[in-house]
């Protein structure tokens, strides 16, 4: 009986570790290839769902947080945030293994350059969908001294956590929709010219758009605690940056395979 509570507890212990770390959670990053799915060009999503080995882009949006667990991808891990002061990319202070804008660079040039093994080009093209997504989610493109928030802490409707989480996944589930539903609602409001704002800019722009916002997501209140003010308040701001993300990425897709 001791045996089995005791792998209880570690599983349970190893279960949290792992749902802290996700960005946007995997709500979040089904919504988000979802709505690029919708946004490409047929005869391209039959390119992308061949080198996927007919998972959909959706998906394969959480499979960069899955493999944490296997240490043939520890090199990755650092691939899920950066650290800027501004929104301006600094070399200086980014993890010595890596970060998610210079990461993704990198993958979109491997992808367009055709010299990958079917092997490498599915592995690269899952983690670029699930970095694209990680940068629009804005306390992964942190600031300096406070783990992208995640030594931030607050309550959530009376439960403890941190201030990361709560933009990892808290605020995309207060919603109570199927990632199915909320891609859903947000593909209704596209229009063109929203597609072509979000298609021009480029990735360095995306750290900048994630940094204007602290001012808005640090608006906590002196005793911490969250819940709905802060959802009425700041909910849009999911929307957009989930939005953005599912356009921005469709429109990668559609550069390397279109």
């Amino acid at each position: 009986m001791r045996k089995i509570s005791t792998i209880l507890f570690t599983t349970f212990f190893f279960f949290i570790l792992i749902s802290q770390a996700l960005a946007w959670g995997p709500l979040g990053h089904y919504t988000i290839g979802q709505i690029a799915e919708w946004q490409m060009k047929p005869a391209t999503l039959e390119r992308v769902n061949k080198v996927l080995q007919n998972e959909s882009i959706a998906g394969v949006g959480v499979w960069m947080d899955q493999i944490r667990s296997d240490s043939a991808y520890d090199y990755t891990r650092t691939w899920h945030w950066i650290t800027t002061v501004d929104g301006i990319y600094d070399p200086a202070i980014q993890e010595e293994t890596g970060d998610a804008y210079s990461a993704l660079l990198t993958l979109r040039e491997n992808l367009k350059s055709g010299k990958l093994t079917a092997s490498e080009e599915r592995d690269q093209l899952r983690m670029l969908i699930h970095i694209i997504g990680d940068l629009h989610q804005p306390l992964h493109v942190g600031q300096p001294g406070d783990r992208g928030g995640n030594d931030v802490m607050v309550y959530w409707f009376g439960e403890s956590t941190n201030l990361h989480r709560v933009w990892d996944t808290h605020l995309i589930e207060s919603r109570r929709m199927s990632f199915s539903e909320l891609a859903a609602e947000l593909n209704r409001r596209l229009t063109p010219d929203l597609i072509r704002e979000y298609e021009s800019a480029k990735i360095s722009d995306w750290l900048v758009e994630a940094a204007e916002l602290r001012p808005y997501i640090y608006d906590i209140p002196e005793n911490g605690r969250l819940g709905f003010r802060y959802i009425y308040q700041y909910f849009h701001i999911v929307e957009e940056r989930v939005i953005a993300a599912g356009i921005r990425l469709a429109r990668m897709l559609e550069d390397i395979y279109g």
